[in-house]
């Protein structure tokens, strides 16, 4: 007597780095092992950086009462529509398993943790790209045969421990493999490495699935902001003092993103830095004043309120290193990754500074001699342009970034500030410019800096779309419909990475913008 292809069970792990994937899926095995099944596992990598998870498979099947029998064949990967148990490690994960057609309503037992991950795509865009949680979770309703989902990462971190651990749980408490519960729990003691801990997390999430329903995807958890208690020397809390004083001059409407833009300022820069933005935002409301924005609950100098500061606190070197050698950045390393007092936690840097990121740290005027000779540039970037990895946890590494941060003092005479400083002036001029013609238009340009964000690559790529929104502004500008597309171009370019729709809008923009007013 033999097993039929149908006896196989087919069992898939999506997991992403640091949630225990790999533990997991060994936990899996020797659960089968034990209970006297055949199991084969493999997995199939995915690409760093939480753009992709990893494929772990298992197919097992109980041992054939006839020893003499064939021996099973197992597959080496999942195959649509052939899956009997999901495990997804994340919401979004479920999502991606069910778009790749692993979820089928007919046999499918969908085990998932409600929380969310965010993707690289869903951080780095410019506008908000987070992905929709509802639809995953009607679609997961739909088309599984039976959806066992609840915060499993919530319960792993309250019981000190990573998801695998409650993934482990939830499977014991599915019923979805005929093992019984002691046997999933000797399976932990075995593994001899945070049994507690694990057994805690794997409880929890055990009973949670044994009562059934569904929890609802939770919101994403972003990093509160605490609120800011101005603390130092009583001449700077002076001077603080009446900066925060001339706020409350302007309209109410202003005065939160106003004050949350002076905040910001300070703490990229000085007081003096504040006090300059505070200077060319009065200048701007004046302008406001003038072309009747207090009819408007003046918008104009809202969104230079919110612009302006994000465009004076651009990312450079300096400002990476400073950041990444404040307190608060470990204290978030070390909740992230549970560490303890007894844990050793190791911090490496991926660095890769080019030419242009060098150069930018010289003196304006040195810096700009330098990028009118192409051989030099070339030369320093043959001798820069190199990935590194820096250990922040140790001394040598960390000197190095707080040196760098420690730079800001001198930002100010840099080569990046000279040419931000001229870009940020040629924006507003064009705001300036069109406020007494096109209120909306202003505003437009002004929300066209949105496009800009990031350091290296990433701001190379929101400048470009920038200035081809502003130069769709120019074309458009004096049509009556002048602002209505100025922000379509805005809302193409957030949209489109490769930036491919927004040259066909813009192609649009030309073929009718010299056609007179509309």
């Amino acid at each position: 007597m033999s097993h039929q292809l149908d006896d196989i069970v087919k069992l898939a792990v999506l997991a992403v780095g640091g949630q225990g994937g790999g533990v997991l899926n060994s936990w899996i095995v020797d659960l089968a092992e034990s209970n006297g099944w055949a199991v084969q596992a493999t997995s199939v990598a995915g690409v760093a950086q939480r753009t992709g998870a990893t494929i772990y498979y298992i197919e097992m099947l109980p041992n054939a009462p006839d020893p003499q029998a064939p021996q099973p064949v197992f597959a080496l990967a999942p195959a649509e529509q052939d899956v009997d148990i999901l495990l997804a490690a994340e919401w979004m994960e479920a999502g991606r398993a069910m778009m790749r057609r692993f979820v089928t309503a007919d046999r499918t037992v969908l085990i998932a943790s409600s929380h969310r991950a965010l993707a690289v795509l869903e951080k780095t865009a410019p506008a908000d790209a987070i992905a929709d949680d509802r639809a995953v979770l009607e679609a997961a309703e739909k088309m599984s045969a039976r959806l066992v989902a609840f915060d499993m990462e919530e319960i792993a971190q309250q019981a000190g421990s990573v998801i695998s651990a409650s993934l482990f749980g939830a499977l014991a408490g599915s019923g979805a493999l005929p093992f019984p519960a002691s046997s999933y729990e000797e399976t932990i003691r075995k593994s001899g490495r945070g049994v507690e801990a694990s057994l805690a997390a794997f409880q929890a999430a055990r009973e949670r699935a044994e009562k059934g329903g569904v929890d609802l995807p939770q919101p994403v958890k972003t990093a509160a902001s605490a609120p800011r208690f101005a603390d130092g020397p009583k001449r700077l809390l002076t001077r603080w003092q009446a900066l925060e004083a001339r706020i409350t001059d302007m309209p109410a409407a202003v005065q939160k993103l106003a004050h949350a833009g002076l905040v910001k300022l300070v703490d990229y820069q000085d007081l003096d830095y504040g006090a300059a933005y505070l200077d060319q935002l009065a200048g701007l409301h004046d302008l406001d004043k003038a072309a009747g924005g207090a009819d408007r609950e003046w918008l104009f100098t809202q969104q230079a309120a919110k612009y302006l500061a994000n465009a004076l606190c651009y990312d450079d070197i300096i400002r990476v290193a400073d950041l990444k050698s404040r307190a608060p950045r470990w204290q978030r390393i070390e909740e992230e990754m549970s560490a303890r007092p007894e844990n050793l936690l190791q911090v490496t840097e991926y660095v890769h500074p080019g030419a242009a990121e060098f150069i930018s740290l010289m003196p304006a005027g040195l810096g700009r001699a330098i990028e009118k000779r192409p051989a030099l540039v070339r030369f320093i970037d043959r001798r820069v342009n190199k990935g590194r990895r820096v250990r922040s946890d140790q001394i040598g590494g960390f000197l190095m970034f707080w040196m760098l941060g420690g730079l800001r003092g001198w930002r100010r005479k840099l080569l990046r500030h000279a040419v931000e400083t001229a870009h940020i002036e040629g924006w507003l001029e064009a705001a300036r410019s069109a406020l007494a013609k096109d209120y909306d238009l202003a505003v437009a340009i002004l929300r066209a800096r949105r496009l800009i964000k990031g350091y290296s690559d990433t701001h190379t790529r929101g400048l470009g779309k920038f200035d081809k929104v502003m130069s769709g502004a120019g074309l458009l500008a004096g049509r009556k419909d002048a602002a209505e597309w100025t922000e379509r171009l805005i809302r193409t370019a957030l949209a489109d990475p490769k930036g491919e729709e927004l040259d066909g809008a813009l192609q649009t923009v030309r073929s009718f913008a010299t056609d007179g007013q509309a």
